[in-house]
């Protein structure tokens, strides 16, 4: 398997419109457990979100592209936990996404809504935090003029008042052999295993994701796996 450069060209199978609907909602609901074990949200959430927090006040949180929105009740949760008073908005354009996220456990003060973030831009939003999870591979290079990746760091600078957190996988060989072995007991009725090894196929290393980031913004590797793009700072209110 090469992976020496990113492959745009692979498309995911959940990405599908025409994709069983049976084994995305299952492999939404498998992101739960992915999530949990790969993401490291937890050491995020100590390194960048907690600080971020002490500035005071309810803080809104915003999740682009939030799938089945585990990520964002997680980090709503731990904020709470540690006494600050955070609200969540996760978005993403897929209705499917959205069915899952408003059909999982429902937490106080996070809610679901299909938008992209260049709307929420125009209609003058704001919010505290951004992240994503996972997004960043997905988004394609230039194309027509318009460049996916340079337009959501761009949205979300506007959108952050403190901060912006883009997490995402590191590319590389130990990462797919690990996820290739690993994914097996969540693989049967879904697309994870698939998807997730075409997902590492198609990310950034630290050195490719710091090429393609704007003035302002920072790639950082908190482990093996994970790449993240961060800001911190945001849109004058």
């Amino acid at each position: 398997m090469r992976l020496s450069a990113r492959d745009e060209r692979l498309a995911e199978l959940m990405d599908d419109p025409d994709c069983d609907p049976d084994r995305l909602r299952r492999t939404l609901r498998g992101f739960r457990v992915v999530n949990r074990v790969v993401s490291r949200w937890g050491r995020v959430y100590r390194s960048h979100l907690r600080p971020a927090l002490a500035g005071g006040g309810t803080a809104r949180i915003l999740d682009i592209g939030c799938g089945g929105g585990d990520v964002l009740r997680r980090l709503v949760r731990l904020a709470r936990r540690d006494g600050f008073g955070v609200e969540g908005v996760g978005v993403d354009p897929d209705p499917r996404a959205l069915e899952a996220a408003r059909a999982g456990e429902r937490v106080d003060g996070v809610s679901f809504r299909r938008a992209l973030s260049r709307e929420l831009v125009e209609a003058g939003e704001r919010f505290d935090i951004v992240v994503s999870n996972h997004l960043l591979h997905h988004l394609g290079g230039s194309s027509a003029g318009a460049d996916p990746l340079a337009g959501v760091l761009a949205d979300s600078e506007a959108l952050a008042t403190r901060l912006c957190v883009h997490s995402d996988i590191a590319r590389g060989r130990v990462a797919y052999a690990a996820f290739a072995v690993g994914s097996v007991p969540l693989a049967p009725g879904t697309f994870l295993r698939v998807d997730g090894l075409r997902s590492i196929r198609r990310s950034y290393t630290r050195e490719e994701l710091a090429a393609r980031l704007p003035e302002g913004w920072r790639a950082e590797q908190p482990g093996p796996f994970r790449l993240l793009a961060v800001r911190r700072g945001g849109a004058a209110m």
